[in-house]
């Protein structure tokens, strides 16, 4: 069987996936992932094919968008006003970017990259002639080639978010589901783009965070962390004899949300005389920032977040699917600061199911992380539910147990 991916330009967004890849070549079947080229190497560094044939804008510039417009709408949380939607610069007035101009402007740049990447998949789907897509939420290229040519698709989930969902602030009827503005489903004679065409969904969640589906047929799978490569230090090997906390911040957080939104200063302070044993994962420019750390505080850099987890009592976040999907699977606590779209979303569905507490980001005072951590570490009962949650994930299909169930969705289809 050929099974063609396609991807979004974000890395988090597709690596869920990774481990259902990895299984369906071990079955035998072939893997081709369709990729913007920066995806590239992230691809091959997982031991998959990729064919970097797709364009797209910067997802950091649709966020930005995004907070651009909460701003207008008076529902902007930080203090500092939201970085500027294109070049991520901070502004010193919400008229410094007018989206409507802007969109004149780039529009017919926008339709071609839109137009170039979707004929560049549909093509490519003519040339190999895949028996199943699989694809991510934000991919469009994926159910368009599915409609398109009439192959089975299925949406693959990044964690508890799902195309029925709704983005936390945003107007009624505003999902994560990308909408078809450039008429590419039109173009193709797929129908209409929406919610709709998704027919099957693999969902890696957890039964108790699961998100509705209204009408597609979900498939759960067991999850299995995939955080990029990385080795594993010797420090691990060494189980503290005082709780291990891990702190967790991605660069793309700043990137999206600008400095106000870089919490692990605040996180540090908070840590600052507890008894425990503090990781920081942070990388790049944040971790230049912090300056020097209390002595019972590590920093690592290229740390896969699964092996950091693993001895983890506690674990503090952004809320983003990455890394609530691994300490979901590795039984840990969790803590989430989460600052917008799918991380507020997630946040309530983690602390809804009690083995979580979440604060947003903009208000997360030292003082309230430090109250927080110290009522989690002593937490028993959110203990028992992080341990439930890691439970109901195992007892979910294997990557390799749904190869067959995909066999016979691509046979049946084709029968």
């Amino acid at each position: 069987m050929r099974v063609m991916l396609t991807v979004s330009n974000w890395t988090t967004h597709w690596l869920a996936m990774v481990a259902q890849c990895w299984a369906l070549q071990a079955a035998g079947h072939e893997v081709r992932v369709l990729c913007t080229p920066d995806q590239e190497q992230a691809v091959t560094r997982a031991g998959l094919t990729p064919v970097p044939v797709l364009e797209a804008v910067d997802q950091a510039v649709k966020a930005r968008t995004h907070n651009h417009s909460q701003a207008r709408a008076g529902r902007w949380p930080f203090p500092e006003l939201p970085p500027h939607p294109v070049t991520g610069a901070p502004m010193t007035s919400l008229d410094d970017y007018d989206a409507p101009a802007w969109m004149e402007e780039n529009w017919e740049q926008l339709l071609g990259m839109a137009t170039r990447s979707a004929d560049a998949a549909v093509s490519f789907a003519r040339w190999w002639r895949p028996q199943l897509i699989l694809h991510d939420l934000v991919s469009i290229e994926g159910p368009l080639v599915g409609k398109a040519l009439g192959i089975p698709a299925a949406l693959h989930l990044w964690g508890p978010t799902g195309p029925d969902d709704q983005v936390p602030g945003a107007p009624p009827g505003v999902g994560f589901v990308p909408q078809d503005v450039y008429g590419l489903f039109e173009r193709h004679g797929a129908g209409t783009m929406g919610a709709d065409v998704y027919d099957l969904v693999i969902d890696p969640s957890p039964r108790s965070l699961a998100p509705p589906l209204r009408r597609a047929h979900r498939l759960p799978v067991r999850h299995v962390p995939y955080n990029g490569p990385g080795a594993m230090p010797s420090w691990l090997r060494d189980k503290p004899d005082r709780p291990r906390v891990g702190v967790v911040w991605g660069t793309s957080v700043t990137t999206m949300f600008g400095p106000a939104s870089f919490a692990v200063p605040r996180v540090v302070e908070a840590l600052a005389d507890l008894d425990a044993d503090v990781v920081l994962a942070v990388t790049g420019e944040d971790l230049d920032a912090l300056g020097p750390l209390p002595p019972h505080v590590r920093a690592v850099a290229h740390l896969p977040l699964r092996l950091l987890l693993a001895d983890c009592d506690l674990v503090i976040h952004h809320g983003g699917a990455g890394c609530v999907m691994t300490g979901l699977a590795a039984g840990v606590v969790q803590l989430a600061l989460p600052n917008a779209l799918d991380q507020e979303l997630i946040g309530e569905r983690l602390a809804q199911a009690g083995g979580a507490r979440t604060l947003h980001n903009a208000t997360a005072t030292p003082a309230a992380i430090r109250s927080a951590v110290t009522e989690l570490l002593q937490n028993t009962s959110a203990r028992a539910v992080a341990e439930r949650l890691r439970t109901e994930m195992e007892e979910a299909p294997t990557p390799a147990a749904l190869v067959a169930v995909l066999e016979e969705h691509a046979h049946g289809h084709r029968g």
